[in-house]
């Protein structure tokens, strides 16, 4: 019985000590509560844990993450309505502020990104939206890391991945862009013609000058 008492124990305290002991990964870190209160955030390496009394309450990724949201309706100054998609390259500066700045982090950013992007596009015209891809970013990203450093989230970099005008605006560009091409090709063509012309002229005057005078008619 005694022996049986002792492998029970020791089972016990193996199963109480590996339950204590924590290990957190590399690029992660744990957020620990004490009785349903913030205790403290645990960095790379072992840890403790007092049973039945803390417990982890969140996993925080502290990598680089990239955050790819769906096209967002937008409308230009002059009252063109177009599709524009973005991605937000982020990463996690706080987890204690992660855990307990925000209920949804993921779904609040993607709801600022949209709000920010349409005051953005409201003050530029279409041709400056087309164009400024870089201004819109720059801006996006100083708007957005500003609004989210209370959730303990730095915004590292913003892009617009696809801007999407209307039907009719795509038409118009591209028939702008054909007849560009097109007159780009005539002016071509007319100086090459007009080159060869000047240097078939040139050719002309470089000849020997015995090739101009006529043949004599032979004697009868």
């Amino acid at each position: 019985m005694s022996i049986f008492l002792s492998i029970l124990f020791l089972a016990a305290f193996g199963y109480t000590f590996f339950k204590c002991v924590r290990i957190v990964p590399q690029a992660q870190a744990y957020v620990v509560e004490r009785l349903g209160a913030y205790q403290a955030t645990w960095d790379t390496g072992i840890h403790l844990a007092v049973p039945i009394i803390d417990r982890i309450a969140k996993k925080v990724d502290m990598k680089e993450q990239v955050a790819d949201f769906d096209p967002q309706p937008v409308i230009t100054k002059d009252n063109v309505t177009m599709q524009i998609d973005t991605v937000i390259f982020f990463r996690i500066t706080d987890p204690k502020l992660f855990t307990y700045g925000v209920t949804n982090p993921m779904s609040a950013i993607e709801n600022l990104t949209a709000t920010t992007l349409r005051n953005i596009i409201g003050d530029m015209e279409l041709d400056e939206t087309l164009t400024g891809r870089e201004t819109i970013n720059t801006q996006m990203r100083s708007i957005l890391d500003y609004a989210t450093d209370p959730w303990g989230i730095k915004i590292g970099r913003v892009e617009l991945k696809n801007i999407i005008p209307p039907d009719q605006i795509v038409d118009t560009m591209e028939k702008q862009m054909r007849a560009e091409r097109e007159r780009r090709e005539a002016i071509l063509k007319a100086e090459g013609e007009k080159k060869a012309a000047i240097l078939i002229a040139e050719g002309k005057k470089k000849r020997p000058f015995w090739r101009h005078r006529p043949k004599k008619k032979p004697l009868s």
